[in-house]
C-alpha cells in the first residue's frame, strides 16, 4: 500500500529534508513561527496535554546570551541562523489540562499532583511536540537545525525558570552553502519492526 501524502510532500518532510549547519540571511518571520505552530498544535499528545514551550531568540543581545551556553561546534551556527528557537517543557502544564481536556477534566488531579510525574510526561511529550515543530519548519520551506550540544542548566537559568526544562535549540532558516552532510544511512524496516 502506498502512502496518502503526495511524494512530493513526502520529499519536503522527510526524504530530502535535512539538518541544517549554514543558513541564508533570509529572515523567518513571526507569521511563519505562527503558521507552523498552528500546523503541529493538532500533533498528538498523551491527554492532549500541551508542555511544549518556544522562546525564540531574536535579539542580537539574546542571541550573545544564548551562544555563550552552546557547545563550540553549535556556536557559529547559532551566531549567524536567522532564528533560534528554544524548545522547553512546562512542568506547570497539567493547570490547563481542565481546558484542554475537557471530557476528562479530573486527569489534572488524578494524574499530575505530584510533580515527578509531570516531569516525566512534560518531557516526553514536549518531547513528541518538538518533533512536530521541526517537520513544521520543514513544512514552511525552512530547514531546521536541531542541538543538543547544550548547557542546558545555563540556558534554564538565561532563558526559563524552574518550572521550564530545556529540551533542544533549534537553528532555523532557509539553508545556505553546504548546509548538510552527507545523508547517514537508517535503519531497514526488518531490523526496526518485528510481530508478535
Amino acid at each position: 500500500m502506498s502512502l496518502v501524502l503526495d511524494p512530493t510532500a513526502q520529499d519536503l518532510l522527510f526524504r530530502e529534508a535535512r539538518t541544517a549547519n549554514t543558513f541564508t540571511d533570509e529572515p523567518v518571520t513571526d507569521e511563519q513561527v505562527q503558521a507552523i505552530y498552528d500546523l503541529v498544535k493538532y500533533g498528538p499528545t498523551a491527554f492532549n496535554q500541551t508542555p511544549l514551550r518556544i522562546t525564540l531568540v531574536r535579539s542580537p543581545e539574546a542571541r550573545e546570551r544564548l551562544v555563550r551556553h552552546m557547545a563550540e561546534g553549535n556556536r557559529a551556527k547559532t551566531a549567524t541562523a536567522p532564528l533560534v528557537a528554544i524548545l522547553s517543557a512546562d512542568n506547570e502544564f497539567h493547570e490547563e489540562l481542565p481546558t484542554l481536556l475537557p471530557a476528562f477534566p479530573q486527569a489534572k488531579d488524578l494524574f499530575f499532583s505530584e510533580r515527578p510525574a509531570r516531569e516525566g510526561s512534560a518531557a516526553l511529550n514536549a518531547a513528541l511536540q518538538a518533533a512536530y515543530f521541526i517537520i513544521g519548519v520543514r513544512a514552511a520551506g525552512l530547514a531546521a537545525g536541531p542541538m543538543t550540544g547544550v548547557d542546558f542548566e545555563g540556558v534554564r537559568k538565561e532563558f526559563l525558570d524552574d518550572d521550564h526544562t530545556p529540551l533542544i535549540v533549534v537553528n532555523i532558516g532557509k539553508p545556505g552553502e553546504g548546509a548538510s552532510y552527507p545523508r547517514s544511512p537508517r535503519l531497514a524496516y526488518d531490523e526496526v519492526v518485528t510481530t508478535v
